[in-house]
């Protein structure tokens, strides 16, 4: 048993005793409508009540996240090296040919979070999904802190015990650059960017990063895929201001680079001549498309895991399957709705994921039929679904600064867990906590972010 509810119930004692500590949640809530947690443009919902986690807990995410991105390893060095192991695989043409494209430094797969619904009582669970190189949500867990700090409440929890917070920004940094620095084709003094479709980016979260790379001595661009031009004689890839850039941190997930194909070809152009080092790689989609999940039951990656790796498959990978009559009964589907959730092979921000649990039979067993053996367009998974653990929190309302402190709510409500831990060059970095009130965790589905502190624990770095 973890102390982390013993920490929470802690820290909630203290904010009533506070009366609710409503200057604390105003001033808060005013931090956050003027930082830089933006989601699309939009400021992040979160909770005033931060994720509190114990040693246990903190060596538990450790080896969840650093045991699940050895695995990824392999499963991506067999990928690259075997061609008979990836024509298991159902991956687009183009994207079969943008994985196999050199990437001349010496990370496999240099950035990820492995999103987990773990039981904080018993530490066992299993994996929603794994990310690679899209994954966001480090910047609002640093603003959130941040936030939280001059409190009345947090001001006398920390006065009682020992707490860290998790830097996800010098680390990856530091790492990115020592990445760049194995490149076959590295120059002195480059220019770093950051790359994505500004539709899809988490801009602001990009900004606070290129800042600290400026800080580090390299200049960072923040850029849309589609801007860059590639000038192939003179092998150099620059933006529409005709800046040179010579690594990229790839923030586009692969969809939407074969959905924007023609716009990307100047920077695909660019990596495949080596003219430019793309971190991580188009390779990282082999972790972020969740076929992985089926991938590591087979016996071709199990043959070639430890047995820590196999436990850790055994114990916390969901069944995952193709949503098709030669994969897996859909009668059985149909008849046990509340024991699976559908989702696409390769989507992110819960787009057309379905939880059993959120619709009637009639309803479910048409989304089904919508989705299955192909009709949709895509391939689709069914997934066993998962209970998320349920912890206390309270949410930092919007109207905060306009209600009578009397107004104010002080009731606290459960919300499910879904951290995200994330994993630097296979070093785990710290956790990204969502948590929201439905049995999809997501932003369409009204979920908050939390702060993540380390209590009492030995020093994290």
């Amino acid at each position: 048993m973890t102390k982390n509810a013993e920490y929470t119930q802690e820290y909630l004692d203290i904010m009533a005793s506070l009366d609710g500590d409503v200057p604390g949640r105003e001033n808060a809530f005013a931090y956050m409508e003027n930082s830089t947690a933006l989601v699309h443009y939009i400021q992040a919902e979160s909770s005033f009540v931060p994720r509190l986690f114990d040693q246990e807990t903190y060596d538990t995410m450790k080896w969840l996240a650093e045991t699940s991105h050895s695995i990824c390893e392999k499963v991506m060095r067999r990928y690259l090296d075997d061609p008979s192991y990836r024509e298991l695989f159902d991956y687009d043409e183009r994207l079969r040919e943008l994985i196999l494209i050199p990437q001349r430094y010496d990370a496999l797969l240099p950035f990820a979070r492995f999103d987990v619904f773990l039981n904080e009582d018993t530490l066992a669970g299993g994996f929603c999904e794994w990310n690679a190189d899209g994954s966001s949500g480090m910047n609002e867990d640093r603003e959130l802190n941040i936030s939280l700090a001059p409190s009345a409440t947090m001001r006398e929890f920390a006065s009682r015990h020992n707490l860290q917070t998790s830097d996800l920004f010098n680390p990856w940094v530091e790492e990115f650059i020592r990445i760049y620095d194995t490149f076959e084709n590295k120059v002195e003094h480059p220019t770093f960017a950051i790359a994505d479709f500004m539709e899809n980016a988490v801009v602001d979260e990009f900004r606070v990063y290129a800042r600290y790379f400026g800080e580090h001595g390299y200049p960072c661009l923040v850029e849309d895929v589609r801007d860059l031009v590639y000038d192939a004689a003179k092998r150099e890839l620059r933006d529409k201001k005709g800046r040179k850039i010579d690594a990229i941190w790839r923030r586009s997930v692969t969809n939407d680079i074969l959905n924007n194909w023609d716009a990307s070809q100047d920077m695909i152009s660019a990596v495949r001549d080596g003219a430019v080092a793309l971190i991580g790689s188009f390779a990282g989609h082999i972790v972020h498309d969740k076929q992985i999940f089926d991938a590591v039951f087979w016996p071709e990656t199990r043959e070639m895991l430890t047995e820590d790796e196999l436990r850790l498959v055994d114990e916390y990978v969901p069944q995952t399957k193709f949503l098709d009559d030669a994969h897996i009964d859909l009668d059985a589907v149909r008849a046990n709705k509340d024991a699976w959730i559908i989702k696409p092979t390769d989507q992110y921000g819960a787009h057309d994921v379905y939880a059993g649990q959120m619709w009637s039979q009639e309803e479910w067993e048409d989304i089904v039929d919508r989705f299955s053996n192909g009709k949709a367009g895509a391939p689709f998974l069914v997934q066993t679904y998962l209970t998320p653990f349920r912890t206390e929190l309270l949410p930092i309302c919007n109207d905060l600064l306009i209600a009578d402190d009397a107004d104010i709510p002080r009731e606290t409500a459960f919300y499910n867990n879904m951290p995200g831990l994330y994993t630097f060059n296979g070093k785990f970095g710290g956790v990204f906590a969502r948590l929201g009130p439905k049995p999809i965790i997501s932003q369409p589905m009204g979920d908050l972010t939390s702060a993540v502190l380390w209590v009492d624990c030995d020093p994290i770095r």
